[in-house]
């Protein structure tokens, strides 16, 4: 397992739990669990979706502290996950990986990897042949400077939002420009604005801020547009009365998941949420209507990633926060220069400016006849293939993708997806074990089914429509790479049996029943029970 995230997490606890006779690794960059949630850590860090849906089914939190919850806690929740079901065990901290290559004559990878400090420096290198590689390192964890010229010509701070190494009271009584109208941006600006003595937000685009996530009786008594505070007594009641914590994620799930008719043209939902959307935009930001002018969009909702924002449109109207939406010509040494010629100064400037997105990985992944993931995945094609975002191709086999291109969701929570994936590729490794097969490879005729039935799909949803996104890897116009084609009940309808006609496989012996043995179970071989099935009665219902 290549990553210590959410994936990572739920990888380490269902192969312990349902596979035998399996040697696993969880090799990690990092020196701790957490991924994206470890390595991000700017001012007012949360999750945009219900906090109790982003935590795994079989794991509740029945504290979160808030309804949206911080980067913090997530972080915290996720390093108990690991160390309840003792991960320890698996975890290779420190482990950077290099290079991965496919050798066709033992049917196995070999992966390299630098050994790195806390701080990521290398002290060493080393190898590791494994049969089957799980690959979970995140789409949201590889940044870079965006290109502006003269970005390294400035002496005050300079933040990227993904390394941002102190807290927003650091900012006070100073000058701050943030850049980016991204899902970062909208939470780092309203963190600073109680503190710096003045936040310019530089958006060259538009956006569309949600109406706060709050149907329940108990949301309901939340001032619009805050993060409601659960109190102990809630907190109470999540933890020890079960059917109503139950009732309550579920109203939570639910709603999420009935966004999905948003994401079609021309829809009722859709054409009903630009409506809302847009007055209370407008109402929010009454008091400097150049704002509502320049940043509610023109496009669809959902055509890219929608989020609540809660306080971003609240910050944009304090005396102390300007709004900018001129483009930036360069950085100077002192701050910026806009291409209507103004220039502004600056002690601090934090790029908001997002991820690389593309998919296509920076190390080198070589499968069969030398096909590398970098070229299949690169600039020189218009889109990442894959078959039902787990597998790449016919030349890549025993390699599993978790959050891999296409597998985000428009609408519903991404962790039970996550979940579903985690499941899929574990039924496929007790397969080839309990088969004896070597290699397992989804076939080019799968892949290119799955490809043009998601490039149909998208062509009835506001995904496609005219907007940057990343969802088209920062694209205005071109294929969506980041979302599965369908709703989130659909993902899980898809993934939830694996179709094994779709795969090549090679077993370990000539013929194809082999694996069977020789005649005796393995109970009888090995003195267990011999009786184990009267312990698994699946006992049908007597009707009424």
């Amino acid at each position: 397992m290549i990553g210590a995230g959410f994936s990572g997490i739920i990888a380490g606890i269902r192969i312990d739990q349902k596979l035998k006779n399996v040697d696993l690794d969880i090799f990690e960059k990092n020196h701790d669990v957490g991924g994206t949630w470890l390595e991000n850590n700017y001012p007012g860090l949360c999750c945009d979706i219900p906090a109790h849906c982003y935590s795994l089914t079989f794991e509740p939190n029945h504290r979160w502290s808030h309804f949206y919850a911080s980067g913090r806690e997530i972080l915290a929740y996720l390093k108990r996950v690991a160390a309840k079901y003792k991960l320890e065990r698996f975890l290779r901290f420190g482990h950077k990986l290099t290079a991965a290559k496919w050798n066709d004559d033992t049917k196995q990878w070999h992966l390299s990897f630098d050994l790195v400090d806390e701080h990521g420096n290398k002290h060493g290198e080393v190898d590791k042949v494994v049969d089957v590689v799980i690959q979970g390192m995140g789409g949201l964890n590889r940044w870079d400077w965006p290109a502006i010229p003269g970005i390294h010509d400035y002496k005050g701070n300079l933040y990227h939002s993904a390394s941002y190494p102190v807290g927003p009271e650091a900012e006070k009584g100073k000058t701050v420009a943030v850049i980016g109208s991204g899902s970062s941006s909208i939470q780092i600006v309203p963190a600073l604005q109680p503190y710096a003595e003045r936040v310019d937000n530089f958006v060259r685009g538009q956006a569309w801020i949600a109406t706060p996530f709050a149907s329940t009786e108990l949301l309901k008594r939340s001032p619009d547009g805050s993060n409601y505070a659960f109190t102990e007594a809630e907190k109470d009641r999540f933890e020890h009365d079960a059917e109503y914590y139950k009732e309550f994620r579920s109203t939570m799930e639910r709603e999420l998941n009935g966004v999905h008719g948003v994401t079609l043209r021309d829809s009722e939902l859709q054409n009903g949420a630009v409506e809302a959307f847009r007055d209370l935009m407008q109402k929010k930001l009454a008091s400097k209507p150049h704002i509502a002018k320049a940043f509610i969009p023109n496009f669809a909702v959902g055509c890219r990633r929608l989020t609540p924002g809660p306080g971003y449109l609240e910050a944009l109207v304090e005396p102390n926060v300007d709004f900018i939406s001129a483009g930036i010509k360069r950085f100077t040494e002192t701050g910026i220069e806009t291409v209507d010629g103004d220039h502004r100064e600056y002690d601090t400037i934090v790029c908001a400016t997002g991820f690389d997105t593309t998919f296509t990985p920076r190390i080198p992944i070589i499968g069969r006849n030398g096909n590398n993931v970098q070229d299949l995945w690169g600039d020189k094609h218009p889109y990442p293939s894959h078959y039902l975002s787990m597998a790449i191709s016919p030349d890549h086999p025993n390699y599993f993708v978790v959050g891999g291109p296409n597998s985000a969701l428009g609408s519903g929570s991404l962790l039970v997806l996550y979940e579903n994936e985690i499941n899929y590729i574990v039924e496929a490794i007790d397969k080839m074990l309990r088969e004896n097969i070597l290699a397992m490879s989804v076939k080019q005729e799968a892949v290119d089914d799955w490809m043009e039935y998601t490039h149909e799909y998208f062509k009835k949803t506001v995904f496609s429509t005219k907007c940057r996104s990343w969802y088209k890897r920062g694209l205005e116009e071109g294929p969506v790479t980041a979302l599965w084609p369908g709703s989130a009940g659909h993902a899980l309808a898809v993934i939830s049996h694996p179709r094994w006609e779709d795969f090549t496989f090679e077993a370990s012996n000539r013929n194809r029943f082999g694996w069977v043995g020789d005649g005796w179970s393995r109970e009888e071989v090995e003195g267990g029970n011999t009786a184990y099935y009267l312990d698994q009665i699946d006992q049908p219902p007597v009707p009424k």
